[in-house]
């Protein structure tokens, strides 16, 4: 909820909030001046083991963008697309939020 409110402060109208697509998921789907956006959104109680934006595996990445090719499809949306990442960290004791635009790309 954290990350769904950053972006809507931000001016990001939410579309979806974890959507599914066979066994893959996209944690929020939203749009934001004219482009659809796509984000993961990463958790981490302590940064011991790297940055949370550090998590975004190739494959996880793959993942995600195979599941937003299904939603642009599946909902007839021909609009310019890119994948963001909301990092939150809380291991100062507070829940500190960084939001990555263009965080990856697709692979071709």
């Amino acid at each position: 909820m954290l990350a769904s409110t950053h972006l809507m402060q931000l001016g990001f109208n939410i579309l979806e909030r974890n959507w599914r697509y066979r066994r893959y998921e996209i944690d929020i789907i939203a749009e934001h001046q004219d482009v659809m956006v796509f984000v993961e959104v990463k958790y981490r109680s302590d940064n011991s083991h790297g940055n949370p934006q550090a998590f975004v595996s190739r494959k996880q990445q793959k993942r995600i963008i195979e599941a937003a090719n299904h939603y642009l499809m599946d909902n007839d949306i021909d609009k310019e697309a890119r994948f963001d990442i909301i990092a939150i960290d809380k291991s100062t004791g507070e829940n500190k939020v960084e939001h990555i635009p263009d965080a990856f790309y697709p692979v071709l």
